[in-house]
């Protein structure tokens, strides 16, 4: 019997209305665990090279893992994977929320999606069925009123709606997919992939829950976990979420400022997360925000999501609309100078009503903000809007007009890297992207090894593909029992980057790409800081599979979807020549404990050099040799660029 897993995956083909159950062996299962490798599989098997990621011919994916669903915390994720139109390579990127769970329910580990519909679809899947239902009147509505309407229609408040939002219908090139009206499939650019082929939303509802081989067990973890998030590392997550970090970033000098030319924010308390838990967190004002200020994932004890809500100033926000993370207070924040918590928290209203995803939205407009800073651009360019650093208005109207591709907002829906390809005149030299992503709010300048993982991670800059450096330094002795698992017990000199270190970071890329494929949540497992460590994870997949599987066998399986991903951009012409920093890298920071910091293309390139033979790929080219996808049981791949490189 399969446990864990429904054992069907949903086909659809949006060009012809077909729809196809597929039922996989469980070896397929376990090769691949779910999430991200599983999604590949069906990417590289049906998108063909150099498709166009806005076109009919991208395969998305949207799919689940083996704990997906099950009774304990951080289980309900789902990865979409498919070309990213922002970077041309792969793209690749996770939720949460109650529709990964529900779609489990409705009776299917993964949703494959091929083709263009001939107008708006959505697609409603309950309880082992599916079919394709008109979207028209639904096609160009923020995201809140698309799900309240479908909702209203299918008269249930309980049916979970994914969906592109109008920034993924008009093409933003980082476009997310929003669930729960505040839960995203932020990178990458899912949602115009999603949009491009008008397919506004899929909805699912489902009562078949999927079986555990050992409940029992199952329940014994769950309890574990519960009962120690109070005194756990966790603990600041579920008062503060992500944006309990914004303090100690500044301090250490890594929460990048003034688009990343230096590390400290004068201003960094006014966007704290202890100042939004006092201030504008759903009911600060009665003191109930620990009650209505949190909300959560489906089974998860954590609770890290912030609720905002304001309801007087000139930046009033809907608490539906969720508030802002980390990432999210950075890049509309600190990158851009602004200092106006209710202007960030609006700024990520607009971003999920519209299907954007807030880093690289945040990290563009911080850009376009240097630019003019900088002279480069002027009013005639930016439509009259003054972008002065600082100026939170200015960023709150870019953020809408560049959901609704408005005047300039037009350009900067392209991401920042392709409007300083159409501007020109120095611009480029203030991108902070790698492969064209923009960089989240952790900074290599600090974190040596991340700036390493920015370069050749495939689906570019991402700071959640690695655990951070700070784990192997001076917090090492606290984590000493959980790295040692994974081979990792040689405590590091702060910012390091030798060959010890690229081992810490390719290990830990590793066990981070097994989390994308069992499909779990990062803030819940992990090699470090998180509830519950890499031995857990593998008591966790035993208890709900009864697959008697190891940690070793874990990290196998991140090994192939990381190779599956690299040989995905090879086919796509992408080497080693692709895995670079940005030259504002190469500038020293100005003030703080990170003053006069720079991380050098010398640095990079020995780093590189140590990460690709570490990997089994060939150093000059940055490619997965055959014999390493033969290795992990990708032969099908290794002739698959073989047959590219003949064409």
């Amino acid at each position: 019997m399969l446990h864990g897993f429904q054992g069907q995956i949903l086909h659809v083909n949006l060009t012809t209305g077909e729809i196809e159950i597929e039922r996989p062996s469980p070896a397929f299962y376990r090769f691949y665990m779910g999430g991200s490798a599983l999604g590949m599989h069906y990417v590289l098997n049906h998108t063909p090279a150099h498709a166009d990621p806005l076109g009919p011919d991208n395969t998305l994916v949207l799919a689940l893992g083996a704990l997906t669903g099950a009774a304990i915390s951080g289980q309900s994720r789902m990865t979409a994977v498919a070309k990213s139109p922002l970077t041309d390579a792969i793209g690749d990127s996770q939720c949460g929320g109650f529709w990964p769970a529900e779609l489990k329910f409705a009776g299917f580990d993964a949703i494959v999606i091929y083709g263009q519909a001939a107008a708006p679809v959505y697609l409603w899947v309950h309880d082992g069925q599916a079919e394709l239902r008109d979207a028209a009147h639904l096609w160009g509505k923020l995201t809140g009123e698309v799900e309240d309407t479908i909702q209203e229609e299918l008269g249930d408040k309980k049916a979970q709606v994914l969906q592109c939002g109008p920034a993924g219908e008009r093409g933003v090139r980082f476009a997310a997919l929003i669930n729960m009206k505040n839960r995203a499939n932020g990178r990458t650019g899912m949602g115009a992939v999603m949009g491009s082929k008008k397919l506004k939303a899929v909805v699912v509802r489902g009562s078949q829950r999927p079986s555990v081989a050992d409940s029992k067990e199952l329940n014994q973890l769950a309890r574990w976990g519960a009962k120690t998030v109070p005194d756990s590392e966790v603990a600041g997550l579920a008062k503060f979420g992500t944006a309990e970090v914004v303090m100690p970033q500044h301090i250490a000098g890594g929460l990048p400022s003034y688009n990343w030319d230096s590390g400290v924010f004068a201003d960094a308390e006014a966007i704290s997360g202890e100042v939004m838990y006092d201030t504008i967190l759903r009911g600060a004002e009665q003191g109930k925000q620990d009650r209505l200020g949190r909300d959560t994932c489906y089974a998860c004890t954590i609770r890290c999501k912030r609720v905002v809500e304001i309801n007087k100033g000139n930046y009033p926000v809907e608490a539906a609309y969720g508030g802002p993370e980390y990432e999210t207070l950075s890049t509309f924040g600190s990158y851009c100078g602004v200092s106006d918590l209710a202007a960030v928290a609006q700024a990520n209203q607009l971003c999920n009503q519209y299907g954007l995803d807030t880093i690289s939205c945040g990290a563009t407009i911080a850009w376009a903000f240097n630019c003019f800073d900088e002279g480069r651009i002027t009013l005639e360019d930016t439509d009259g809007l003054d972008l002065s650093y600082g100026n939170a208005a200015s960023m709150v109207k870019l953020t809408e007009m560049i959901g609704r591709r408005e005047r300039f907002g037009d350009l900067l829906a392209e991401g920042s890297a392709r409007a300083a390809a159409q501007i020109g005149r120095g611009t480029e030299d203030l991108v902070m992207a790698t492969k064209k992503q923009e960089m989240p709010a952790h900074m290599p300048q600090v974190k040596r090894s991340l700036g390493l993982i920015y370069a050749v991670n495939p689906f570019g800059a991402d700071h959640q593909s690695s655990e951070h450096d700070p784990a192997y330094e001076g917090g090492f002795e606290h984590y000493r029992e959980r790295l040692a698992p994974l081979g990792l017990t040689e405590q590091q000199d702060a910012y390091s980057l030798g060959a010890e270190k690229v081992r810490f970071a390719l290990l830990t890329e590793l066990f981070y790409s097994s989390l994308d494929s069992v499909n779990v949540c990062q803030f819940v497992y992990g090699p470090a800081w998180q509830l519950y460590g890499p031995q857990q994870l593998v008591t966790a997949v035993k208890t709900i599979t009864g697959w008697d599987v190891t940690l070793e066998e874990l990290m196998a399986v991140g090994e192939r979807r990381l190779n599956m991903l690299r040989a995905f951009n090879a086919r796509e012409g992408l080497t080693r020549a692709d895995d670079i920093l940005p030259k504002k890298m190469t500038q020293a920071l100005r003030g703080g404990a990170s003053d006069g910091f720079i991380f050098t293309e010398k640095q990079l390139e020995a780093a590189k050099d140590v990460y690709y033979e570490l990997c089994g790929w060939d150093v000059a080219t940055g490619i997965p040799t055959h014999a390493t996808l033969q290795r992990l049981g990708l032969k099908w791949v290794a002739d698959f660029l073989l047959l590219a490189k003949c064409e």
